[in-house]
């Protein structure tokens, strides 16, 4: 039986330079849960990020404790200082963590979710399991595409998206926040299924390509 998620983690830059980078979908998503929640976002030194705290947002069964949002202010490859600090202190196990991050690996409008895996090569990943010292957290990917050729990656996710595949992402976003009720209440079968199915549907032929999959 799955833990219940306790701590949302959202993965980006602090800075407004980095605001609207393809390297903050994780910023985005956890911004727009934080909204949906009604859940104000503010900083807390003793955890390096941004902080909200959600009351009786705990599972079906009343057990968990209070729901905390997370965003780290690190800059992504210390992302892990912060994760770890308020996991720790708040006595979160890290399956009970969720962190959403960018993926190369993914198509904008794309989106998965799993549970542990390796970083693949993905820096506040390598750090949170550099920190909790295991891989055993859930990961929600946020497609953002690949640049197709492995030297431009760096440069890639630190620019903006095109306006077509900001869309694509803030559609993956809408969509794939539908399943964070099922995350609080620890049923991540469902929340899985959530995920995945409607994210399918979402994900069509480009328009000049009109005859299906």
């Amino acid at each position: 039986m799955a833990a219940m998620i306790r701590l949302f983690v959202g993965l980006g830059n602090p800075g407004a330079e980095y605001e609207a980078t393809r390297h903050n979908a994780g910023f985005w998503w956890l911004e727009a849960l934080a909204t949906e929640l009604q859940a104000k976002l503010t900083p807390e030194r003793s955890y390096q990020g941004l902080v909200a705290r959600v009351n009786g947002k705990a599972g079906a069964s009343g057990e968990g404790g209070p729901l905390w949002l997370l965003e780290p202010m690190t800059f992504m490859n210390r992302s892990g200082v912060s994760v770890a600090a308020l996991a720790r202190f708040f006595k979160i196990e890290p399956r009970q963590i969720l962190v959403v991050h960018d993926e190369l690996d993914l198509q904008p409008g794309q989106a998965k979710l799993k549970l542990g895996g390796s970083a693949a090569g993905h820096n506040g990943l390598k750090d949170i399991h550099a920190m909790l010292g295991t891989l055993d957290f859930w990961r929600l990917r946020l497609g953002i595409g690949h640049p197709g050729v492995k030297a431009e990656v760096a440069n890639y996710v630190l620019k903006r998206p095109s306006a077509d595949d900001r869309e694509a992402i803030d559609k993956a976003i809408e969509q794939s926040l539908a399943a964070a009720p099922l995350m609080m209440a620890g049923d991540m079968d469902k929340a899985l299924a959530r995920v995945h199915a409607g994210l399918q549907r979402a994900h069509k032929p480009p328009p000049p390509k009109p005859q299906g999959e």
